[in-house]
């Protein structure tokens, strides 16, 4: 039998570190973008989800807003495509798309990612989607 001294998995998790994320929200209303960083419990609400999900806006501070996964890429630039399943690296033929800027009729093998998020990536692109507002008061408007 096997055993393990607690000791030792302190010595083994204190030894790999948790994800970190580069974020960068834009805004359509006010065609802005912001940059912040996130690591350790506050990026993982951000691992396993994948490109298109909406999440809520409160995980980095934007509060009563609802924010969409847009993109992302790794530590070494590779992006993430929404058209490839899982987190891991795969080689496609690609035409002029995401991931590859090529002329009309040309076609690449490019290295690209799936479209979950791992502790691998280390930007993520998101959209600011709806803004949560108060729903108007319609009684006054039957009563009349």
């Amino acid at each position: 039998m096997f055993v393990i001294k607690r000791s030792r998995i302190l010595a083994l998790t204190s030894r790999y570190q948790l994800a970190k994320f580069k974020l960068t929200i834009s805004e359509a209303e006010t065609g802005k973008a912001s940059v912040t960083e996130v690591d350790g419990p506050k990026a993982k609400p951000f691992l396993g989800r994948s490109l298109g999900e909406t999440l809520d806006g409160s995980l980095v501070g934007l509060s009563g807003k609802k924010i969409r996964i847009a993109g992302g890429s790794d530590k070494d630039g590779i992006p993430l495509r929404a058209d490839v399943h899982g987190g891991g690296k795969k080689h496609l033929v690609l035409t002029k798309s995401l991931g590859f800027r090529g002329k009309h009729g040309e076609r690449k093998r490019k290295l690209v990612r799936g479209r979950m998020i791992t502790d691998e990536t280390y930007q993520i692109n998101l959209v600011v989607t709806k803004t949560d507002t108060q729903p108007k008061d319609t009684t006054e408007s039957q009563e009349k």
